[in-house]
């Protein structure tokens, strides 16, 4: 075949994989992005454009081994769409892969990875010195793969093109048998120092000014360097200071505590030489006007409550009664007998009415209903007859 796949292009280590302020990608990425792609390329290293007429299709379509339609099936099957570090690494590299397929690949046979100690599109050589790669004290940007610029990444405590220099805040000491020792922390207020004690200093950090080899804090409170909103103070802290709320009785305040308030909050007042809580319960005649409330003093101010066996029901307080039972039928209280003497009554009432309608209007039947209708509303007019008619009144 005209491409030529060696195993470098699998076994080559490849280093963290990074671009601007992207994250960096594992070596196992790269390496299974590179085994996924190879595969691609064997799985369709015998296809055409599957359009009938191969050899018309690559005379005026190209040829389909270099063609773009051919990596697109295989860039598409690369990575799993689940697999988020392997289709991101395949959207940082898009434009390498497309300069690398169209105009690369046989002289540059390996697609994503660089040898060891090497970066970027043309595979350059990281910044090395005797020790190594980036004076083994830091690593290669982009090492291993086609991306990355090359700077030296250092290792914490070291600075320096290639990692040999000690960081702000770092020193090393004088060696007498010729070898380098490593950098190791000043005083955590030393930029720069000849020891790790704090009168060994020679420049400070921000916050701190160098006195008699030591540095000292700025007071930034005590100064015009310390800027803080309203109602907060300064509260200085070791090379820097903190702004922090003032307390809830103060309107501004010169420090913590309702002793350091410039003026008193609404609902305090100034006693002695704080700011303390007005008990408006105790002080007004009628805190709270409404009917059978009670006052309930709050930090700064107060509040109405329902009193004692009351609850607030639209607005008002109201008795908190127990719930009665549901009230009695009309029926409910009547015994056995008086159920009985109605049932007679009706009866009879009804016989009284049928035997009206047969005589067509005889007075003396006639007579006879009207004398049982009168019965009837004589039970209605006694003791029970009352109880009776409450009920139909209630509608029960």
């Amino acid at each position: 075949m005209w491409w030529s796949w060696p195993l470098v292009s699998v076994l080559v280590l490849c280093s963290l994989l990074s671009v601007g302020t992207v994250r960096t990608a594992p070596c196992q990425t790269c390496r299974k992005l590179t085994e996924r792609f190879i595969q691609g390329l064997e799985r369709t290293a015998n296809k055409n454009f599957g359009g009938g007429n191969t050899a018309w299709e690559e005379e005026k379509l190209a040829k389909y081994t270099r063609s773009e339609t051919r990596l697109l099936e295989i860039v598409e099957a690369a990575c799993d769409k689940s697999d988020f570090e392997c289709n991101r690494l395949l959207e940082q590299i898009e434009d390498q892969v497309e300069t690398w397929w169209f105009h690369r690949q046989q002289e540059s046979p390996d697609l994503l990875c660089c040898p060891s100690g090497h970066y970027g599109p043309e595979c350059a050589e990281c910044p090395s010195g005797p020790a190594g790669v980036c004076g083994g004290l830091g690593r290669c940007e982009g090492e291993g793969t086609r991306l990355g610029d090359g700077e030296c990444v250092c290792d914490p405590g070291y600075s320096g093109a290639l990692c040999q220099d000690c960081a702000d805040g770092y020193y090393r000491e004088k060696s007498s048998n010729h070898t380098q020792p490593p950098c190791s922390a000043c005083h955590y207020s030393c930029k720069k120092c000849k020891g790790p004690q704090d009168n060994r200093c020679q420049d400070c950090k921000p916050g701190w000014i160098l006195h008699s080899n030591k540095c000292v804090d700025v007071d930034e409170c005590g100064t015009e360097l310390a800027r803080c909103p309203s109602n907060t103070y300064c509260f200085n802290t070791d090379g820097s200071y903190e702004c922090r709320g003032c307390d809830q009785a103060c309107v501004g305040c010169m420090g913590s505590g309702p002793a350091r308030c410039k003026k008193c909050s609404r609902g305090f007042r100034i006693t002695g030489a704080k700011c303390l809580d007005i008990d408006e319960c105790a002080e007004r005649a009628i805190a709270c006007p409404g009917l059978n409330e009670a006052c309930v003093n709050e930090e700064g101010s107060f509040r109405c409550e329902c009193a004692e066996g009351f609850i607030r029901r639209e607005s008002i307080c109201v008795e908190n009664l127990p719930p009665t039972g549901p009230e009695k039928g009309l029926f409910d209280d009547m015994t056995d007998d008086e159920v009985l003497v109605l049932q007679q009554m009706f009866f009879g009432v009804v016989i009284c009415a049928l035997a009206t309608l047969a005589a067509k209007g005889d007075m003396v039947f006639t007579a006879i209903f009207i004398g049982g209708v009168a019965a009837m509303a004589g039970y209605w007019l006694s003791e029970k007859g009352d109880r009776v008619l409450d009920g139909i009144l209630k509608g029960r």
